[in-house]
This record gives C-alpha cells, sequence and structure tokens, in this order.
C-alpha cells in the first residue's frame, strides 16, 4: 500500500468519527478486555452476579417486551401500513429479492443456527424435564423428542427475527425518506425531530446500541469460533490451547477485511450467496441420507405444537417450579437477550438493504421467509441427532459431556455417523468459517454506522478495529467461562436495548399512524424539529 493511499484511509477514518459513541465504545471494549485479562475471577464473578440478577429478577420482562414485538410484527404484516414504502414514491428495491434475502439470512442469526442446529434438540432431549420442557405434559421418550424440537422452533422461529424488524423499519423508512442518518438513534426522531439527532439522548442511544452489539456478536464468534476449533480437535487431532483460541477466533475475525474492501454489492453479497447454497446442500443431503420419516414426523408434530402453545411458551416463566427461571433463564432469556443484543446491527444492516421495500415486505421476509428456512434446518439437523441418540447410533450426549467443549463439540460425531461423515465435517467447518466471515463483516458495518454518525459506508480501519476487539473479547470469554459466559455477556449487554426496542414500537405508531391514521382522526403533518413534510401521499 502506498503512503498517499494509508494517508487516505485514515483521513477517511478520522473525519467521519463521532468521537464519543466511538471513543466511549472502544474505551469500554479494550476496559472490558483488559478487566478479564488482568482480574479475570474478580471479572467474572462480577459479570455472573449481574447475570444472576438480571434472568432471576428481570426475565419477566424479556419475555413480555419480545413478545410485544412479535405482536407488532403481525400487525405491520396484516394492518393498513403494509404497503407504506421505505423510500421515496414508486422507488425500486436496491436488490432482488433472492440478493436480499440471502444477505439478510446470512447477516442475522444464521451463524448461530449453525452452531445450535445440531446441538439444542438434542441436549434438551437428554434431561427435558429437569430442564424444564416437562411442562408441556410429554411423558415418553418419543414425546420428550417432540417437546425437545417444539422449544427448539421456540427459541429459533418468528421471536428471534421480530426483534431485527422492528428495529429497521424505522431506521429504514426516516433516512429513505427524509435522508436521516441510518443509527440507531434515528428512532427518536418523531420526538426531537431530524435536526436534534445529536443531543444528549441520542449519543445514550447509541452508546447502549455500541454495547449491544459488541456483547451479542462477541458471544456469536466465539460460540461459532470454539465450533471451529473444537472440529479440528475432533475429526482432524489439531489441538490449539488458551493461546490458540485467541488467536485463531481473532484472526478469523479480521479475516473479512477482504470481504469489507469489497463493500455489500461484491463482498457481503457473494459469500452469503455461497453460504445459503452449502447451507442448502448440506440440509437437503442430511435429510435424504438421514432418517428421513422421523425428521418429518417429530418436526412436523413439533411445528404443530409451536404453533398452538406459541402464547404459552412466549409468556412461561417457570413460576409454580421448585427451582424458577431454571430452564427459562438458562434457555429462553438468554436467546431473547441475544437477540436484542444483536437488533442494533441487523437492524442497521437490514435498514441498509430495504430501500424501496414495503414495510410488509421487509415484515414477512425478515419473519416469515426466514423462519421457514430456519425451522427445517432445525428439525433436519436437531432431528438426526436425537434419532441417533435414542438408537445408540452414535454416542452424542456422551461425547458432549467427556469431550470438555461444551455443546460446541454434538455435531462432530453426528456428521461422524453418517455416510460420508469425513466430508460432511469438511463441509460444515468450511460453512461455520464463512458464516462466521459474514456475521463480523456485517457487525462491523454496524459498529461503523453507529460511530459514525450513520455513514453508509464507513471505513475499513473503522471497521478492523471493531473486529479486531470484538473478535479478542469474544476468544478471552471462551478462554475463561466457555458457552456459559459468552451466554451471560449476551444477557447482561441485550437487556436495556430491549427497552430501545419498545421505542422503536413507538415510533412505528407514531410515523405510520400519521400517515395512515388507524382510527379517524385528524394528520398532523409535521416532525418536530425539522422543515420536511411528514405525511405524503399513499403509495
Amino acid at each position: 500500500m502506498s503512503q498517499q493511499q494509508s494517508q487516505g484511509w485514515m483521513e477517511k477514518f478520522t473525519s467521519e468519527l463521532d468521537y464519543v459513541v466511538f471513543g466511549i465504545g472502544v474505551v469500554v471494549a479494550a476496559l472490558a478486555v483488559a478487566a478479564f485479562v488482568l482480574r479475570e475471577e474478580a471479572a467474572s464473578a462480577a459479570m455472573w452476579d449481574v447475570n444472576d440478577f438480571l434472568w432471576t429478577n428481570l426475565g419477566w420482562a424479556y419475555l413480555l417486551i419480545m413478545f410485544v414485538l412479535v405482536l407488532m410484527v403481525f400487525f405491520l404484516i396484516l394492518g393498513p401500513w403494509g404497503n407504506i414504502r421505505l423510500g421515496k414514491e414508486d422507488e425500486e428495491p436496491e436488490f432482488t429479492f433472492l440478493s436480499y434475502f440471502v444477505m439478510l439470512y446470512s447477516a442475522a442469526i444464521a451463524a448461530g443456527i449453525v452452531f445450535w442446529g445440531p446441538t439444542e434438540g438434542v441436549v434438551f432431549f437428554g434431561d427435558p424435564f429437569e430442564q424444564g420442557i416437562g411442562y408441556l405434559g410429554f411423558p415418553g421418550e418419543g414425546d420428550a423428542a417432540v417437546g425437545a424440537m417444539q422449544y427448539t422452533f421456540f427459541h429459533w422461529g418468528i421471536s428471534a427475527w421480530s426483534a431485527y424488524v422492528v428495529m429497521a423499519i424505522p431506521i429504514a423508512y426516516l433516512a429513505y425518506r427524509y435522508d436521516a442518518p441510518l443509527r440507531i438513534s434515528t428512532v427518536i426522531a418523531p420526538w426531537v425531530g431530524l435536526d436534534n439527532l445529536d443531543s444528549v439522548w441520542a449519543k445514550i442511544i447509541d452508546i447502549v446500541a455500541v454495547f449491544a452489539t459488541i456483547g451479542g456478536v462477541a458471544t456469536t464468534l466465539g460460540l461459532v469460533g470454539s465450533q471451529f476449533l473444537v472440529g479440528l480437535e475432533y475429526a482432524y487431532g489439531i489441538e490449539l490451547g488458551d493461546m490458540g483460541t485467541v488467536i485463531t477466533i481473532t484472526g478469523l475475525t479480521i479475516a473479512f477485511t477482504i470481504s469489507v474492501a469489497a463493500g455489500i454489492q461484491k463482498g457481503i453479497r457473494r459469500i452469503s450467496y455461497f453460504n445459503m447454497a452449502l447451507f442448502a446442500l448440506l440440509m437437503v443431503v442430511i435429510f435424504f441420507v438421514g432418517p428421513t420419516r422421523f425428521i418429518m414426523t417429530t418436526g412436523t408434530e413439533a411445528l404443530g405444537g409451536y404453533i398452538n402453545d406459541f402464547i404459552n411458551m412466549s409468556l412461561y416463566t417457570e413460576a409454580s417450579m421448585v427451582d424458577p427461571v431454571g430452564f427459562v433463564g438458562g434457555w429462553t432469556v438468554f436467546y431473547w437477550a441475544w437477540w436484542f443484543s444483536w437488533a442494533p446491527f441487523v437492524g442497521l444492516f437490514i435498514a441498509r438493504i430495504s430501500r424501496g421495500r414495503t414495510v410488509r415486505q421487509v415484515a414477512f421476509t425478515g419473519v416469515f421467509a426466514a423462519t421457514g428456512v430456519t425451522i427445517p434446518w432445525f428439525a433436519t439437523m436437531g432431528g438426526t441427532s436425537i434419532y441417533m441418540e435414542m438408537n445408540n447410533i452414535a454416542p452424542i450426549l456422551d461425547v458432549y459431556a467427556d469431550f470438555g467443549f461444551d455443546e460446541a463439540v454434538v455435531g462432530f460425531p453426528m456428521f461422524e455417523a453418517l455416510p460420508l461423515g469425513g466430508v460432511f465435517m469438511f463441509l460444515f467447518l468450511v460453512l461455520i468459517t464463512t458464516f462466521f466471515i459474514t456475521s463480523a463483516d456485517s457487525s462491523t458495518l454496524a459498529l461503523g454506522m453507529l460511530t459514525t454518525g450513520g455513514a453508509e459506508s464507513p471505513s475499513t480501519v473503522n471497521r478492523v478495529i471493531w473486529g479486531a476487539l470484538i473478535g479478542l473479547l469474544a476468544s478471552i470469554l471462551m478462554v475463561v467461562g466457555g458457552v456459559d459466559a459468552l451466554q451471560a455477556a449476551a444477557i447482561i449487554t441485550g437487556g436495556p436495548f430491549g427497552l430501545i426496542l419498545l421505542v422503536a414500537v413507538v415510533a412505528m405508531a407514531v410515523l405510520f399512524g400519521k400517515r395512515r391514521p388507524i382510527f379517524m382522526q385528524e394528520s398532523d403533518d409535521s416532525l418536530p424539529g425539522t422543515s420536511v413534510d411528514f405525511v405524503e401521499s399513499d403509495d
């Protein structure tokens, strides 16, 4: 690289920064890394204390907030606001539907889906009653398999995707109709106006979004990175140790730089196509070479239970159990907090690629189309794992209990027991790696947007800094406490952002209610603090 190019990159980096949000975010992330390096025991104890308080005393709040988000998504799809366009009148979508969907799916929870696909169902199946699924009333082994799959569908279904869509839509609407900045604080524009988005409240919201993103993405990169390391050891006998974990995860995180430099059209889009093609290939092949009948019968019954029991599961707090919030706190609350912590960056990313689409298109694609791909994956992978465990084909739970790598190892004995198991394990490792890169890429894009005041294409230097910090934090959390430490980090950082998601719900009610009132009322054509007309003609 020439000196002139280097100066150009640095000039772009420094000129676009929001120094308050970037500075506080980087300092806090660096302090978190330093605390775990220098005072590991004290930092870990503090993290566990906060985590226990949140899931024991406020678990109900996580459940209620997510339920409200799901209700809002249903209303956006079925109600009068669905045809509102996220852009100017008659503006065409920036990306084709296929490109839009594969980028949305790859950037969102797909990396976590790869990790938990063969894992969650069989872990629940191994001890369903003690872990809380017994409330569904399944007494037998086969019924326990259905209950395990049902809860897996619940954790990864429409609730997870609703948080992202609720965050994305008001930001995209304001950005592409009124040229508002692409950042989380834009959601308060209905009250403060577009001209006042540099206020103290806006800075606080963006800083909370940065914290949430750091915790959520570190959780995912730590999980997926650990799965990559476990796969190397399980399949090839390559053991790297703690220092190897830090180097590998940080190195994988920085590897997205090539994709960053290529941009969204060439970088993220191309890798996303590859991800989805390999994802679909693995799912289809395992569906046919695995226990097809068991996958279909168990998956179909679990899907029916998921639909039928959705409200009960959404609001189930284990209030009558001897150990309240044991299963709900350790699993459902963790997942909801994880989705909350991913909502800033996935919401911004979806907003970034949604120009020209309608509210209904974004809500339906981002929730129901995505869920429609997710459930077959979990039915196939989870169903195959459970079948192998039930019929003693593979010692999945024994390996899980004895291997020392928590849930990260579960997929590998399952693949090993299939025909051409070595090929499947290799392809699974490739899929882990490419989803890791797209997650790092899209998350650092969003962190760049948040810390530059909403730039659509933040500098490469900015994104590499965030990639290195998040990768380092993820690897340290893996070394310190493994999967449990990552889950605790997600619960702590995701909780506060749940409140901002409720602000986004109210913002949509204000924005869209003025354009298309639900009840007969006078239109208010003004947006505080801006000269832009607020209400336009219907699309």
